[in-house]
């Protein structure tokens, strides 16, 4: 396992592995004032989407499916409403593996979560913010920002410095504009059209061929994020990295050697070189 984590930290080093970023990567991020812990997971997010009330286990499944019940019952936009008052707040802590990559310099991360956590961290670095989009009529599944160093600004594929780093915020961000991907409504429409090539800018289709990935904080036992992970990492080299998954189950080991990622039997915090017992 420590040739494997060497070979992964050389790898981030060369700018060869770009990180796929899960919940657990806000696992010690709490607001600074009430000590709460910023929701990331499914469950932490249907209890802060429900007034702390559990909803039924059907419900329980899957963050997205217990949005999608909300959204019908009381509209998207109390779905959206709930998300930018979690994540718009300035209030929460910086994240350890965001310090750790910030000090990497990467030229591209993708990051699941919802939080501005890397934006923040990235506020005095000129670089695109890729922002993912759903249910609009017709049309790209993402927006452009151009961040100079000092503010981001909307701008189109032609705008776009491709030697830019690249900071991927596929699920949303409420930052520097309000963008969810939330529900199944959401999902479905963003991975269909993702799987068709229309969520993904063209210049990063051609950038990204031969890279490699390193999967932290995420566990793979849900059909969403399995098809998302699968289509970013399409034109990866072979095989395609790794996933840091502790007590990887059979379903995660079986989907990992199917689409080319070597599962070690790691926490994130062994490849960043902190003590897993921080882990909360």
């Amino acid at each position: 396992m420590t040739t494997s984590l060497d070979q992964i930290r050389a790898g981030l080093a060369a700018g060869e592995i770009v990180p796929f970023i899960g919940a657990d990567a806000l696992s010690d991020v709490t607001n600074k004032k009430t000590g709460s812990k910023i929701p990331a997971t499914s469950d932490e997010l249907i209890l802060a989407l429900n007034n702390g009330q559990p909803m039924s286990p059907r419900l329980m499944y899957e963050f997205p499916r217990a949005a999608m019940n909300i959204e019908l019952k009381r509209g998207r936009v109390a779905v959206n409403r709930a998300l930018e008052g979690i994540y718009a707040d300035r209030g929460w802590s910086e994240a350890a593996l965001h310090q750790w990559l910030t000090g990497l310099k990467l030229p591209y991360i993708i990051d699941l979560n919802r939080d501005t956590g890397l934006q923040q961290a990235w506020a005095d670095r000129p670089h695109t913010l890729i922002v993912g989009i759903a249910r609009i009529a017709g049309g790209l599944r993402y927006k452009l920002f151009r961040h100079d160093g000092t503010s981001y600004t909307a701008a189109e594929d032609g705008d776009i410095d491709p030697a830019a780093p690249i900071l991927f915020k596929p699920c949303g961000t409420p930052w520097p504009e309000p963008n969810w991907i939330a529900s199944d409504a959401d999902f479905v429409d963003y991975i269909t059209e993702l799987m068709g090539g229309f969520a993904i800018p063209p210049y990063l289709k051609e950038r990204r061929k031969g890279l490699r990935y390193v999967v932290l904080g995420a566990r793979l036992n849900r059909d969403t994020i399995r098809m998302l992970l699968a289509d970013f990492i399409y034109g990866a080299a072979s095989p395609a990295g790794w996933a840091l998954i502790p007590g990887a189950n059979d379903k995660e080991k079986r989907f990992c050697a199917r689409i080319g990622l070597e599962v070690i039997d790691a926490d994130w915090r062994e490849l960043a070189g902190l003590p897993v017992a921080e882990a909360a």
